[in-house]
């Protein structure tokens, strides 16, 4: 991977990580609201989105640090990764805060005084393992919309070999 790559890489993921908290603080003091009233409307989501960003691009530096350290950054067809996951992880935590809240997903937020950090805690985690959620989230999928044909497959070779 050329110098300049990994320049950009890491000062991307650095404004990004750096950029979400302080996203975060401005959303919790209201500045954000104070400039773009529309904001409260979707003021909950963004705090899901920033940690997932949070998240996501903790992982990547963390990821980045140890594989330059190693000396491992020779391909140049991984900065792709550096630079899309932490974006893809933005969007997942969000839905997956979205899939708990509604009850597709079994777990319970306990509230604090009308604060979500429980929410948005999770929406951290998946950001630091979007990967990993997204693969559990692929198996979910696929168990949930089995073709109805090869179930009743399966159940008439189950009625012929008992």
């Amino acid at each position: 991977m050329k110098r300049w790559l990994k320049a950009f890489i890491l000062t991307y993921l650095s404004v990004l990580f750096f950029g979400s908290f302080i996203a975060i603080g401005m959303l919790w003091t209201g500045t954000i609201e104070k400039v773009l009233p529309v904001i409260s409307d979707i003021k909950i989501f963004l705090y899901y989105f920033f940690a997932g960003a949070i998240g996501g691009s903790l992982r990547h530096l963390y990821m980045f640090c140890s594989h330059y350290m190693e000396g491992e950054l020779t391909d140049y067809r991984k900065w792709i990764m550096y630079i899309f996951y932490p974006i893809f992880a933005t969007g997942t935590a969000v839905v997956a805060v979205t899939l708990i809240q509604s009850g597709i997903l079994l777990i319970e937020f306990t509230d604090y005084d009308d604060t979500p950090y429980a929410p948005i805690s999770i929406a951290f985690f998946v950001g630091f393992g979007f990967n990993r959620f997204v693969n559990k989230l692929n198996t979910v999928s696929k168990n949930l919309f089995k073709p109805e044909k090869n179930n009743q497959e399966e159940s008439n070779k189950e009625e012929r070999n008992p």
